[in-house]
């Protein structure tokens, strides 16, 4: 079964991450947040879609659900001050 800790691993591979916090308790739905420099100049749509790659078969076979939120390093600092 796919941990949490496994889907923080394969992201970070991937794509360089600032922060990144994945949760979820059942094996099958996830819930994180990401902050990388690699959204900067991306819509939301377009961040997501890296992620998924990150990913990759992955997604279609052992994660059921991943909720996440994307954030730029600057978007996340301007939403901790």
């Amino acid at each position: 079964m796919i941990t949490a800790e496994n889907i923080k691993r394969y992201i970070q591979t991937a794509l360089p991450c600032d922060l990144i916090q994945v949760e979820g308790e059942d094996g099958h739905h996830f819930q994180a947040i990401i902050v990388s420099p690699e959204f900067r100049g991306k819509r939301m749509i377009q961040q997501h879609q890296l992620v998924y790659q990150a990913l990759g078969d992955k997604m279609k076979q052992e994660i059921h659900a991943l909720s996440m939120k994307t954030f730029t390093p600057e978007e996340w600092n301007d939403k901790e001050s």
